[in-house]
């Protein structure tokens, strides 16, 4: 590893306490050094993610030996290599899944989650991919085997992972609800491939099984958990899977009634991301380089950007993250 020629300091948005988007300010930081397998990147644009607004609130803690500062996918130039690095070169411009430290000028990241940028994509959609994408991807076609022919809904269509998982839906066959709040939303939605469901004046269970038939849907992304647990579980499909990836409407479910799971003979699951190890994070990455990267080079699932700040208004993304008004994803360009 050389990096003789690197500056011995950088620009990261600390998180010296737990607050609102207020908390995050910039500070000047020695710069970090690539351990075994790991790259060091420099950092074009980060991606900006609910997680990271909970992390900043407390309510989301990096495991044990992530970095404490947000940012969970990058986009930018390898310019130093660990020890044991085999695939990438200085020079690379990749987009990666971090462990966190992405609001920074370099970041580390294991070699296993990073990704060539696709061609013909600029650093700031590139940073847009890694979170999402991973988390679609593992979520809805590998824990919840989405197929061509299904019927999925998928809850805050118009988000970063809703707009991603009505692209990839689109690109692999799979009619798609989702949900929204807005005209607008819905707009995007039906854009995108989808049929638009608005909460504030339809209920969704309602929706999906008349249009379906009264089929239902054979998968359920879901970010809202325990208020929306008793409407999913009507809007299932026999067979049906409802994965569980956020819970703006709470953790906890009361007073369920299993027999209606047994019944439909449903999987209920869940998962996070942040907590799977290198190797797990290291098979998606193959998964959509072999699935997804070829159609993106095509300039198809491309994503879509709501908008971009400096890196020094880390604060600003994030209370437009939490407006909940965006469609697509937030991003910080980092100079």
């Amino acid at each position: 590893m050389n990096t003789a020629s690197l500056p011995t300091t950088m620009t990261e948005i600390g998180l010296a306490e737990h607050g609102g988007p207020e908390v995050l300010q910039p500070q000047i930081v020695a710069m970090p050094t690539p351990g075994v397998g790991e790259l060091l990147v420099q950092v074009a644009a980060a991606g900006v993610n609910r997680p990271d607004a909970l992390q900043r609130a407390g309510l989301y803690p990096p495991p044990p030996g992530a970095s404490q500062i947000p940012g969970l996918e990058v986009a930018g130039t390898v310019v130093a290599l660990g020890e044991g690095v085999t695939r990438a070169a200085v020079g690379d411009t990749v987009c990666a899944l971090t462990n966190g430290g992405g609001y920074a000028q370099y970041c580390v990241v294991p070699e296993g989650q990073a990704l060539p940028v696709p061609r013909g994509m600029s650093m700031v959609q590139a940073a847009a991919i890694p979170e999402t994408f991973f988390t679609v991807w593992a979520n809805l076609f590998e824990i919840g085997h989405a197929r061509r022919g299904e019927i999925a809904l998928i809850h805050g269509g118009t988000s970063g992972i809703g707009t991603t998982a009505l692209m990839l839906c689109r690109e692999f066959g799979i009619r798609t609800f989702a949900t929204a709040s807005s005209l607008e939303k819905c707009a995007a939605i039906r854009e995108l491939g989808g049929e638009p469901i608005n909460y504030r004046q339809e209920a969704f269970a309602e929706v999906v099984l008349a249009k379906t038939e009264h089929h239902g849907a054979d998968v359920i992304l879901d970010i809202m958990g325990a208020s929306y647990f008793d409407d999913n579980l009507a809007t299932l499909a026999r067979d049906g899977r409802l994965l569980l990836i956020g819970f703006l409407g709470g953790p906890i479910a009361e007073r369920v009634d299993l027999q209606k799971i047994a019944v439909k003979r449903a999987i209920v699951t869940g998962s996070t991301m942040r907590t799977r190890t290198w190797q797990e994070k290291a098979a998606i990455a193959e998964a959509l380089r072999q699935h997804v990267w070829p159609v993106l080079a095509e300039g198809r699932c491309v994503p879509i950007i709501h908008a971009s700040y400096p890196l020094e208004r880390a604060a600003d993304a994030h209370r437009d993250l939490e407006s909940r008004q965006h469609i697509g994803k937030i991003v910080l360009e980092v100079t």
